[in-house]
């Protein structure tokens, strides 16, 4: 198990130092399930919802998430992105809208951050949207993917 950067010599957390890291191309991609009714995929599939277009404002709620992900997570540094893409798959079969979120950036740190922020605000504004009709959605499986650039090199979920 790799150092725990975030912590100094004697366990007080600190920012970490990335002044003196080169600059890379970054990329991570963040993944979570909305699970829910039937009758609520169905409606948001056919843009029925009283709130309007959910996935489009969920889109747009994760984008604004990942840019403000270093005033939301503490000792995260705010970032440059260069790029967010929000996708979303419809699973009848299982009841669930899919969110896969890709971010890039080149820089001195890394966007897993920043895709999993944009992830879960993009799952959590769905439930927003649809609660009305069924406040029984969970949010599952929020999770890393994969990650490319920096240090430590390229990583993939198994």
């Amino acid at each position: 198990m790799g150092k725990l950067s975030h912590f100094d010599r004697e366990g007080r957390a600190r920012m970490v130092d990335v002044g003196a890291k080169p600059s890379t191309r970054r990329v991570a991609v963040a993944t979570a399930r909305v699970v829910m009714k039937s009758e609520t995929l169905r409606r948001i599939m056919d843009k029925k919802m009283e709130k309007g277009d959910v996935l489009g404002v969920a889109r747009v709620a994760g984008i604004m998430a990942a840019k403000r992900t270093g005033e939301v997570i503490p000792l995260c540094h705010p970032l440059s992105i260069d790029s967010i893409e929000i996708g979303f798959r419809a699973d009848v079969e299982h009841s669930e809208v899919r969110i896969e979120t890709r971010v890039k950036s080149t820089g001195k740190t890394g966007v897993e951050m920043e895709a999993l922020v944009a992830t879960a605000a993009s799952a959590l504004t769905i439930y927003d949207m649809c609660k009305a009709v069924d406040r029984g959605m969970t949010m599952q499986g929020i999770r890393l993917l994969e990650k490319t650039g920096g240090k430590t090199g390229d990583w993939r979920s198994p």
